[in-house]
């Protein structure tokens, strides 16, 4: 199945930080106003990234060379938390994009930023054609990219949780060269040979259609091929910048909850009879565990902040260079700032979303409010990678100050 996506509408120019976050507030108020339903009856978003397309924050990772806005990772990080307030499947399926572009600032040729680049700006949209299915471990990779006879190469695979691949301009595709070194290759949503399937149905993140992406002999030129594997020789923040954004997704689904019980419990919710109180808010153990709540999200908040700091001091230490400190701790310690983001994030996101139904009491479980969409979001997208492992690089860290690995996934 391919074809959701048309050509973009008029995109806007974001000149900064601060009209993108003006924006994302924009396109939040409207995004929310139909979460619920969308995920309760899998109503595909596709005008919904049409608008945020158009809303130009697609391009805010673009560098100003390339007439991008070029904002830090903190900025980046906010706007995803914000969208994801309002409907984390909908700031799900662009974070492939945003990590898509960072490949091609890592590696790509010249020529292959100055096309990919106006592309973005553009309004056009990457998805993604990453993980497999079956193989033994997530970063093994049976999808090939081969030469041609006839010049080029060839992609043949099978890929699973492509999420953004089914409203995407554009597919990276990760495969194996014939070297069996890491590549992406970019490839058009309608190349012959490629079928994108909606086929995800996951219980939470329903919306992102995260489905599988079939590779049939795709052709490939070669200045749509990029050396990803390059991206791990040296101190890098890839992996730093692309797990931040699944932070600030858990993050937004934590807050939204939180949200949605203060309202329930406000209008909707029965003080227990022993507490002596005529409203559910006044009862004093409920205001406890708001309060635990309330602080769990804050610290969230707060650790998904000093993330996006640290990223952005390590890229601005990366570039100046420097003898105080080796490229490898500036990167380092930015990774493991956001590991401990998301490890916190993770625990939190999943915590709130099912202490809602504690603090708001039975009727808060009627499957007609949905409310039940928060926790199915919540631990659905922390599924993605098992943060216990970042809690073991962490400890390595503090004890020790081991630098986490370069995989991409911290």
């Amino acid at each position: 199945m391919t074809g959701l996506v048309g050509p973009p509408r008029a995109v806007a120019v974001i000149r900064d930080g601060a009209e993108a976050l003006a924006a994302a507030d924009r396109l939040a108020a409207r995004f929310a106003e139909r979460a619920a339903e969308r995920d309760a009856h899998r109503l595909l978003p596709t005008g919904e990234l049409a608008e945020l397309s158009a809303s130009g924050l697609l391009g805010i990772t673009v560098p100003r060379a390339h007439g991008g806005a070029d904002v830090g990772t903190a900025v980046v990080a906010e706007v995803f938390r914000r969208l994801a307030t309002a409907d984390p499947n909908i700031a799900q399926i662009p974070q492939s994009h945003i990590a898509y572009v960072n490949v091609l600032r890592h590696q790509g040729t010249p020529e292959q930023r100055r096309f990919f680049f106006a592309e973005v700006l553009a309004g056009r949209r990457f998805g993604n054609a990453q993980s497999e299915a079956g193989t033994g471990h997530v970063q093994e990779h049976r999808t090939r990219l081969l030469p041609h006879p006839d010049g080029g190469f060839v992609l043949d695979g099978l890929k699973h949780y492509s999420t953004g691949a089914l409203f995407a301009h554009w597919i990276p595709v990760l495969a194996r060269d014939a070297e069996d070194r890491v590549v992406v290759a970019y490839v058009p949503a309608d190349a012959p040979g490629l079928t994108v399937v909606d086929d995800w149905d996951g219980m939470g993140q329903r919306t992102t259609a995260s489905g599988s992406v079939r590779l049939d002999g795709v052709r490939v030129p070669a200045e749509r091929v990029v050396p990803h594997h390059l991206t791990f020789t040296g101190p890098q923040l890839y992996g730093a910048q692309a797990q931040v954004l699944h932070a600030a997704i858990d993050v937004g689904i934590a807050r939204d909850a939180l949200t949605d019980a203060v309202a329930f419990v406000r209008t909707k919710s029965r003080p227990w009879f022993e507490a002596g109180v005529e409203r559910a808010e006044e009862d004093p153990l409920t205001v406890q565990r708001f309060g635990e709540l309330e602080i769990s999200v804050r610290a969230a908040e707060a650790l998904l902040a000093e993330a996006g700091r640290a990223v952005d001091d390590a890229a601005a230490r990366l570039a100046e260079g420097g003898p105080e400190a080796s490229p490898d701790e500036h990167a380092a310690s930015a990774s493991i700032a956001v590991a401990t983001a998301k490890a916190f994030a993770d625990r939190t996101a999943v915590d709130v979303t099912s202490a809602l139904f504690e603090v708001s009491g039975t009727r808060s479980a009627l499957d007609r409010l949905n409310l039940h969409r928060h926790w199915r979001n919540a631990r659905t997208h922390t599924l993605h990678d098992p943060v216990r492992w970042k809690v073991q690089h962490i400890g390595r860290y503090a004890l020790t100050g081991a630098p986490p690995p370069r995989h991409g996934l911290i």
